[in-house]
Formats: structure tokens, C-alpha cells, sequence
């Protein structure tokens, strides 16, 4: 029961007014709920999708792809919360770009148009901001697409951190998809397109103002063109993402749930920098779970997996590609590691926030 505050009548809410809360471990959002692990996957999957459920949303992809009047396109949606807005590699502009880039071509279609829009915090540098608007437009020029709406707001100082930045993107495809995060097939190789776990390594080095021999630079870059390079090589691409908040652990998670496959992972065949795994290291990071913004993860059929990591490799973007695991029928929706010893260790994700504010 509660009060009317207009006549001071109580109101029962059990006759049609109550709005149950999904069953969770906290009753507030924790920065956990935004990390790609577990606690961001039971908050969409409780809250998000169950709410808005439709044929589209629940395939869970990073784009949803749509049919208006007999055209294929694809839609996404992305928001960057990135601290700090300018960290080695790159800046939250560029990053939102080939971000939203990215979430569009994964299932091979063609980046057409972007929108972006502005949350401007009251005292940004509008040196800092105009130097970030440029490099929207480079790389949107470089990525072959045409920021064409968006909008801007500003707030009161200490209601958002500097800038957010919002964007939106629309792109094409010749036919529908069939590369889908549900069709994984036993003996299937899993690819990634070069060393994992840069850019959450530079964010956090940047944080914490670790240095080391070799400098940590994000690896933000728009995949498109590598990922035509990918589709015209081969017809047997079965899933495609780019790994991002929860890193290639979480990915493959999410395959293998969606698939009801299992996937088996060997360590020594995944690609990392030596300066990114001694930050790892010396942090206590495992680096499966840092997030990128210039790789992807992609499940070929085994028949085709030499020839596509050949002509991946000839591709600067792809230069470090490998064939880190496969597809198995065992332990469905279950990924796990062989170690260098020769044991698995289960791969699942991790319950709360490594990285806070990644991308």
C-alpha cells in the first residue's frame, strides 16, 4: 500500500499497479552491470530483452538485420563512455566511429550512413572537442561512410564526464545474412585477426600510468574492409563479431550459448604483444577478457579456414591473424582452455567489472 498525494487515500498497488523487479543480487546499477561479463548479461537478458522480446532482438546480434520494402539493411546503436577521451592510439571520437562501423559489418554488410550525437559537459576545452570532431570525420572518410544527423546537448558541470558521445549506423546487405552467432558447427576453426587485448591495455596502462618498453597503443580501426576481403574469399563464415567489452572470452561465450555449441581454445596459438601481457600480468588480467576495437573473432568451416587466415594475413588488419581453437560437439555452451600443460580450464565469464568505462 502507499498514499495518494492527492486526496491521501491509499492506493493498492497489488490490484494491477505493482511493477515486479526481475530477481537480481542488487537493487541499484553498478558499473559491473556495463562490463561484458555476467552481470551485464543477466541485466539485458532479465530487464532488456525480456521487456522488449521480438523475433529480431532476441538473436542477440550487435546489428539487428531488417527488411524495408524488399531492401536489406542493418541498424546499431552504440554510446562511448571511454575514460580518458584521449589515450594512446586514439581518442572517444575515432573509437565511436569504427565502433559503430565495426557492430554493422559483422555480418557482412556495407557501412553506408552514421549519426552522432553529443553529451558535452559544461567546461570542456572546445580545443579538446573540436580536435575530437575532426577525427570523426577522418575516420569516418577512412571508413567510407557519411556522418549525415545527430545532436548535441550540453549539461551542467559534474553531470557527465567531459563528453559521451552516441551514435547510430545504417548498412546494406546484397542478400540476407547467414553469418550468425547461432550457427556454429562442430569442426569448426575459430579465427581472431590479430593480438588480443591492446586497447583495454592502453586504457588501463594510460590510468594507471604504468609505461613500458614497448609502448601500449589502442588498436581502434574500422574492420569493413577486412571483412569484404573475408566474405569474398569464403561462403563458409558461420559467425563474425568484433570482440569488445568482455574481450574475446566473452564472445566466444555468447557463440557458444547461442549455438548450444561447445568451443575448445589453445592457449599457445592466441596472439599477444609481450607489453600487453606483462601489463596483464602485472595487474592480474587475464587477457581473453580485455576488451579490443580493431580485431574480430570469426567461426569458418574447417574446409575453408587455411585459405581465409592466408589472405586475412595479407591484409594489414589481419597480419597477426591465427586459428586459435574450434567448434566442438562436447560441453555445450561450455568454452574452455587447453592450457600449455595439457589441461581445460573452463572459460566463463567473469562476474564483475575489470575495465570500467573501456569504450
Amino acid at each position: 500500500m502507499t498514499e495518494n498525494k492527492r486526496n491521501s487515500e491509499p492506493i493498492d498497488l497489488s490490484q494491477g499497479f505493482s511493477c515486479p523487479l526481475p530477481i537480481t543480487e542488487h537493487d541499484t546499477v553498478q558499473l559491473a552491470h556495463g562490463s561484458g561479463g555476467r552481470m551485464m548479461a543477466e541485466l539485458i537478458d532479465k530487464m532488456i530483452v525480456e521487456t522488449f522480446k521480438n523475433d529480431i532482438l532476441i538473436k542477440m546480434e550487435d546489428q539487428a538485420s531488417l527488411s524495408v520494402d524488399s531492401n536489406n539493411i542493418v541498424f546499431t546503436t552504440d554510446s562511448f563512455v571511454v575514460d580518458p577521451i584521449f589515450f594512446p592510439g586514439g581518442n572517444i571520437g575515432e573509437l565511436a566511429v569504427n565502433g559503430t562501423v565495426n557492430d554493422i559489418c559483422m555480418n557482412g554488410a556495407i557501412p553506408k550512413y552514421i549519426s552522432v550525437s553529443f553529451i558535452l559537459e559544461e567546461g570542456l576545452s572546445l580545443l579538446e572537442f573540436y580536435e575530437i570532431v575532426k577525427s570523426i570525420k577522418t575516420a569516418a572518410d577512412n571508413a567510407n561512410v557519411a556522418i549525415v544527423t545527430g545532436d548535441t546537448k550540453v549539461v551542467d558541470k559534474g553531470s557527465c564526464d567531459k563528453i559521451f558521445i552516441n551514435t547510430a549506423g545504417i548498412g546494406t546487405l546484397k542478400n540476407k545474412s547467414q553469418i550468425s552467432s547461432s550457427n556454429l558447427q562442430p569442426g569448426d576453426r575459430i579465427i581472431v585477426s590479430g593480438t588480443i587485448a591492446d586497447h583495454g591495455m592502453a586504457i588501463m596502462t594510460s590510468r594507471e600510468g604504468l609505461s613500458f618498453v614497448s609502448k601500449i597503443e589502442s588498436d581502434t580501426a574500422a574492420l569493413n574492409g577486412l571483412v569484404k576481403l573475408m566474405t569474398d574469399v569464403s561462403a563458409n563464415i558461420h559467425a563474425m563479431r568484433d570482440p569488445t567489452r568482455g574481450g574475446v572470452a566473452a564472445t566466444l561465450n555468447e557463440f557458444a550459448k547461442q549455438s548450444k555449441m561447445g568451443i575448445k581454445l589453445y592457449s599457445d596459438k592466441i596472439p599477444i604483444k609481450d607489453s600487453v601481457r606483462g601489463a596483464c600480468e602485472i595487474l592480474g588480467i587475464d587477457p581473453l577478457f580485455v576488451a579490443n576495437e580493431g580485431k574480430l573473432v570469426a567461426v569458418v568451416s574447417s574446409e575453408d579456414s587455411d585459405k581465409l587466415l592466408s589472405e586475412m594475413r595479407k591484409n594489414p588488419l589481419g597480419k597477426d591473424a591465427e586459428i586459435i581453437g574450434e567448434v566442438v560437439a562436447d560441453h555445450p555452451g561450455v568454452v574452455v582452455k587447453k592450457t600449455l600443460l595439457g589441461v581445460e580450464q573452463i572459460v566463463d565469464l567473469p562476474l564483475g567489472e575489470q575495465l570500467p568505462r573501456i569504450c
